[in-house]
């Protein structure tokens, strides 16, 4: 079992290694908005959507797929590569 302290680590390096430069640089270079990927993504807002791209929230799992269809690219293209894995 987990102790707190390692799940906030966990999720730490899990934020960490999703590359939310790319994310964002995707967006830009496919012209859509912040609001077009709140909606899609099931928010409130542009401004919700925007502290997800900026790191302030974490995407969760299931929002990955519908984020990857929209920025016409793979899942596997948010996460860093040869990043480091941290044993606890």
């Amino acid at each position: 079992m987990y102790r707190v302290a390692e799940i906030e680590i966990l999720r730490r390096v899990d934020m960490e290694t999703l590359n939310l430069k790319y994310i964002k640089k995707r967006r830009i270079e496919l012209s859509k908005t912040l609001q077009e990927l709140a909606d899609l993504l099931g928010m409130k807002n542009a401004s919700t959507y925007m502290k997800y791209e900026n790191g302030t929230y974490a995407f969760k799992a299931e929002q990955l797929p519908k984020l990857a269809e929209a920025l016409e690219c793979k899942i596997t293209d948010f996460f860093n590569q040869n990043v480091a894995k941290i044993a606890i």
